[in-house]
C-alpha cells in the first residue's frame, strides 16, 4: 500500500459540552497540525499516488471551511461536540468527498483510503481513517 501525506494546519475557538472537558467547556482557541494521508495499492504511469501539489489545495479548501471559525456556530458540527475525534473524522469525509467528487485529479481514482490526524499538541494527536 502506498502512502501519502500533506500537511497544514486549521485555527478554530470552540467550547465543549460536558464535565470531562473540564475548563474546555469554556470558550477557547485551538492550533492544530493536520495531517491527511491518502492510501491507495497502485501508483500511475507517472510512477506517483496521486499529486501532492493538487492534494495540498484540497486539504487548504476543506480546511478553509473552518479556519479561524468559533465552531460552535457552524452548521456542519450542530448538535456535536466539536472534539478532536469529531473534527479529524468531518475532514476525513470531506476529503473522501472531494476525492470521490475528482477534484484530486486521476490519482484520485485509485485511492482506497483516507486518514486524517488532528495534532492538539506536541504530546496529543487524535486521528481518524476510512475507507473509498
Amino acid at each position: 500500500m502506498f502512502r501519502v501525506t500533506v500537511r497544514d494546519h486549521i485555527m478554530i475557538a470552540h467550547s465543549l459540552q460536558g464535565e470531562v472537558f473540564g475548563p474546555a467547556q469554556r470558550l477557547h482557541g485551538a492550533t492544530y497540525v493536520v495531517d491527511a494521508t491518502f492510501a491507495g495499492p497502485e501508483l500511475d504511469a507517472d510512477g506517483i499516488l496521486l499529486d501532492i501539489g493538487r492534494a495540498t489545495e484540497v486539504v487548504r479548501g476543506v480546511l478553509g471551511r473552518l479556519h479561524y471559525r468559533n465552531l460552535d456556530d457552524e452548521d456542519v458540527l450542530a448538535g456535536q461536540n466539536s472534539s478532536t475525534e469529531v473534527l479529524a473524522r468531518w475532514v476525513a469525509d470531506s476529503l473522501a468527498d472531494r476525492a470521490t467528487g475528482g477534484d484530486l485529479g486521476p490519482g484520485g481514482r485509485n485511492l482506497t483510503g483516507i486518514e486524517v490526524t488532528l495534532h492538539e499538541s506536541h504530546v496529543a494527536r487524535a486521528s481518524y481513517e476510512r475507507t473509498l
